[in-house]
């Protein structure tokens, strides 16, 4: 069943161009959320909170629901999820399995665009490390004056 929606994510022969593009701009969104969630410092109490209850829930699906807020993988699934609810976005099909396959392909790019993220803050960290120890070399002994 095709869709009357007049919308490039769920219109009616889109071409497999426009939703290519549209696959990694909507991977940007749901890759920024899904990191700043897990990895940033202004959800650190919060994502804190979630890894302790991941561990000692006595209840598997409650440990699972709280891991989720600590894993970026697996946050990007429910972001990507909200994403396609709220834009409608399909990939290759107009009906169910366009909404399964562009999914697993939302979290695919966008944990393709996390792994590059993390591997760019580590080598600006590593950057980082090694000038302050090079300016550490360069500065000058302090003179010890004699009495």
């Amino acid at each position: 069943m095709l869709s009357t929606e007049s919308s490039i994510f769920s219109g009616q022969n889109v071409p497999l161009s426009h939703q290519i593009v549209a696959l990694f701009v909507l991977a940007v969104p749901i890759a920024s959320i899904a990191w700043t969630v897990t990895h940033e410092e202004v959800f650190r109490e919060p994502r804190e909170w979630c890894a302790n209850h991941s561990k000692s829930c006595q209840r598997l699906l409650q440990r699972k629901f709280f891991y989720l807020f600590t894993c970026e993988y697996c946050f990007s699934h429910y972001v990507a999820i909200f994403f396609l609810i709220i834009t409608r976005y399909k990939l290759l099909y107009e009906d169910w399995r366009g909404y399964l396959i562009s999914g697993f392909a939302l979290v695919w790019v966008a944990n393709m665009y996390m792994s590059l993220f993390g591997r760019l803050r580590l080598d600006i960290k590593h950057e980082h490390v090694e000038i302050a120890a090079k300016q550490k070399e360069l500065e000058p002994e302090p003179e010890i004056q004699p009495r």
